[in-house]
């Protein structure tokens, strides 16, 4: 089993520096099976939000796990729908429900819906406050979201939670939020794939006897950024975890910042679409 690291949130709780992400696994008994395989392996960040609709299936693995409570750090997001409405207290009360847990360790705002999301701050101000959520954070704000929101509240985000990987390199905004106590957390830190038969990385796993797959991780949480790469297979599962027992060099590091092509792997939803 993998020993993960953690890096220290704003709010002084620990979050590891990888976790497994459960989009898209909704077949029957789908992501319980992945999440068993997942702590089996050493995980103990599960990452979902109440569009994925598996949070039920996420708190019955929980439930089903003999892990205490406090070493499992489990994350949610209210979605865009509940920020149009402005019904976000309500939306959280049901993920608690489905997830069968009395808090999560960090609720997000899943994308920064115009004309909403500073609203959608307030309310998790609120939810922070009431020891319902240890932290709070951001998915998908890019700076002009922070700056705004700076403005208006005096609480930081916890954490922002970007799509990052070799070949979508947000350094800049990276930068910004690590400067500024923010963590970062990559989803689709594996572009779905599409960095898998790069030569660059090929080449520097194969120095190291690992995957392109781990050697784009490992790139990630050597820059401080948490990883959540989803997988519902038990192998890929450990591989993904693998990833903490090397290191690259500065000239590794620069080589594969070098590849980012600001590909986008995941999409935007409609209604944030301009």
């Amino acid at each position: 089993m993998t020993v993960i690291p953690s890096l220290t949130l704003n709010t002084k709780d620990k979050m590891p520096m990888l976790g497994l992400g459960v989009y898209k696994a909704t077949g029957p008994n789908e992501v319980e099976t992945a999440i068993s395989y997942a702590l089996e392996s050493g995980y103990r960040l599960i990452d979902t939000a109440s569009v994925y609709k598996n949070e039920d299936g996420v708190g019955r693995a929980i439930k089903s796990s003999s892990i205490p409570r406090e070493d499992l750090f489990i994350t949610t997001k209210v979605w865009n729908t509940a920020q149009r409405i402005g019904s976000i207290d309500s939306a959280f009360e049901r993920s608690l429900e489905r997830l069968q847990l009395d808090y999560v360790d960090l609720y997000l705002i899943h994308w920064p819906v115009p004309g909403c999301y500073l609203e959608t701050w307030k309310e998790l101000e609120k939810i922070y406050h009431s020891g319902r959520a240890k932290a709070i954070g951001v998915s998908n704000f890019e700076i002009q979201h922070l700056e705004e929101l700076f403005q208006t509240s005096g609480i930081v985000p916890a954490v922002n939670q970007i799509e990052y990987h070799p070949l979508f390199n947000q350094s800049e905004l990276c930068s910004y939020c690590q400067e500024r106590g923010i963590a970062v957390q990559a989803y689709a830190p594996l572009a779905r794939g599409a960095y898998l038969n790069r030569d660059t990385l090929i080449r520097i796993g194969a120095k190291y006897g690992k995957s392109p797959a781990q050697t784009g991780l490992r790139w990630l949480v050597q820059k401080g950024i948490s990883v959540i790469p989803k997988s519902t297979h038990s192998d890929r599962i450990a591989s993904n975890a693998d990833i903490f027992d090397f290191e690259l060099t500065d000239i590794e590091m620069k080589a594969i910042d070098a590849l980012d092509e600001k590909f986008r792997s995941s999409g935007i939803p409609e209604d944030m679409r301009s």
